[in-house]
């Protein structure tokens, strides 16, 4: 199949102009010039560990890096006591030392649906200065090669990037539409996992019995799976079948109200419903979990209760979809005017012909509709979670107004809005989402042994998510002044030591000289500088 917008529908059609995630950029990534590392030691002093595993907070500890590794955490005192220098590792001659005494230590954060946008050093210093240090790459549309070259250059630290965990999408590379049979299927993932494939990346469409042999033959190679079960497939393969199949990770949501029907076979859609129309698709998607069956009801139980035995993983990006229930907030969110580019702000602004720009006519029903959607979806979250299936972190960012680095951070906050308490959420953004990689031996929690991926930030995230963000929190000071506080102070990634400040400095330079060129500001879409004028056509 070869894959264009057009062959994969309104799902990724693009305005021209406008980044492409999913597919590398044209122009490759510049060599890193950024970061400092890898040291032969490195003693980070002082701080409190959050170490993802869910454990609380421990401080202070030190802990040593040597190259790529995390050598030791030593535990060197007790708060608020003074520390005593013998119990502290020593450091040697050409050791570098930081001192984060009263910082924050966490494993890197893992996002689980990252396009590789483009350019590429944009996207991926928003990224690293918000923490993310490990990205999985959902379609890989330029293909295996392009992708694993990229993979490559970022665990060799060419490039300024997270690490890069590559899926194929299913059918890449073929002329031949659909797959002809299940052992055609089989053929094609035989020939992925020989190109090198990590993952396999569906966008269900194929024929249930094409889709079961796919996972089934990804499933004996040892490769890993995951699956947009798109709306208008759902009624033939749900969220239990895909898992009964043996796939790993379920992304978005669709296919789990399906899976919870009862009192109908379908979902229920209007008679004039039409799914390539993006704003009656995102609006009705907004109307589905209503028809499910409700909290707590013996079908509720069952469904969750078989999908967290089957460890079926989710990445939820109830970030993608805040903007469907509070518009308004998210096209405003205080960083676009900086850290948005104008291209990507395009990509945003309502277009019939473009994916996830729906808003044609975006009423205060639907955005109540998406508020009770979103009730209904995060009490499922929270109930698997509880029941011990696993939640990941994941950002979809590069649509509706859905901004790297920053949409990471808000999924954060909506998992807590879900119910997570702060641990739980760390421990998704990190061990849960290395877990799901099958990579939980090397990333995901501070130990001994697993490679320097690091976050360092001067306030507590368990009292405040919102330090994580690149514009940090707003706080009242002594003197009764606003001022901003925290933002990562650090990310370290495999080794290489960045100063997440200067990033997003590189970051709004970046974005001015695009506007500068282009000579306007990101205004909401119809609206002019001048308010007294006509709005425009």
């Amino acid at each position: 199949m070869r894959l264009t917008p057009l062959l994969l529908g309104a799902w990724l059609v693009l305005l021209p102009a406008s980044p492409s995630p999913g597919a590398p950029p044209d122009a490759g990534p510049a060599p890193r010039a950024e970061g400092e590392g890898p040291f032969h030691r490195l003693i980070l002093r002082g701080a409190t560990l959050i170490d993802g595993t869910g454990a609380p907070p421990i401080g202070p500890v030190d802990i040593v890096i040597a190259g790529n590794r995390i050598a030791s955490v030593e535990s060197v005192g007790n708060p608020g006591a003074p520390i005593d220098p013998e119990a502290r590792p020593k450091a040697a001659a050409g050791d570098r030392e930081l001192d984060l005494a009263g910082m924050y230590v966490l494993p890197g954060f893992i996002d689980l649906y990252g396009h590789l946008g483009e350019p590429l050093d944009y996207v991926a210093k928003l990224w690293l200065a918000h923490g993310v240090t490990t990205v999985r790459e959902p379609l890989c549309l330029g293909g295996m090669k392009a992708c694993l070259e990229l993979k490559g250059k970022s665990d060799r630290n060419e490039i300024a990037a997270p690490r890069i965990e590559p899926y194929l999408y299913f059918g890449q590379g073929r002329d031949e539409v659909p797959f002809r049979d299940a052992g055609d299927a089989r053929k094609w993932i035989a020939e992925a996992a020989r190109q090198g494939a990590p993952g396999i990346g569906f966008w269900q469409g194929e024929r249930p019995d094409v889709l079961a042999a796919a996972l089934d033959e990804a499933g004996r190679r040892g490769l890993r799976t995951a699956c947009h079960l798109a709306p208008k497939y759902a009624a033939r393969v749900d969220a239990l079948d895909v898992a009964r199949w043996g796939l790993g990770l379920l992304e978005h949501w669709y296919g789990v109200p399906e899976a919870l029907l009862t009192d109908r076979a379908l979902l229920d859609y209007p008679p004039d419903y039409n799914d390539s129309d993006e704003q009656q698709r995102f609006a009705q998607a907004g109307r589905l979990w209503r028809q499910a069956a409700p909290p707590g009801s013996a079908r509720w139980n069952a469904v969750i209760d078989e999908l967290a035995g089957r460890r079926l993983a989710m990445v939820p990006t109830l970030v993608l979809y805040e903007a469907p229930r509070d518009l308004m907030r998210v096209s405003r969110a205080e960083w676009h005017e900086q850290y948005t580019l104008p291209s990507l702000w395009d990509a945003f602004t309502p277009n019939r012909a473009a994916h996830a720009a729906p808003w044609f006519y975006w009423t205060t029903e639907d955005e109540v509709a998406w508020r009770d959607n979103y009730r209904l979806w995060m009490t499922f979250l929270n109930d698997y979670k509880n029941r011990g299936g696993r939640v990941a972190v994941g950002s979809d960012s590069g649509f509706m107004y859905n901004l790297y680095g920053f949409g990471y951070v808000r999924e954060m906050e909506l998992l807590r809005e879900a119910g997570f308490q702060p641990l739980e959420v760390i421990r998704a953004a990190t061990l849960v989402g290395a877990e799901a990689l099958g990579r939980g031996a090397e990333l995901g929690t501070v130990e001994p042994g697993k490679l320097a991926d690091l976050v360092i930030v001067a306030e507590n995230p368990l009292q405040n998510l919102k330090v994580l963000y690149g514009t940090g929190a707003l706080k009242l000071d002594r003197d009764n002044r606003p001022v901003r506080v925290g933002g990562v102070r650090y990310t370290l990634k495999n080794g290489i030591l960045y100063d997440a400040k200067q990033l997003l400095a590189d970051v709004r330079k970046m974005v001015a000289a695009a506007k500068a060129k282009d000579g306007r500001r990101l205004l909401p879409p119809g609206m002019t500088e001048d308010p007294a004028a006509p709005p425009r056509p």
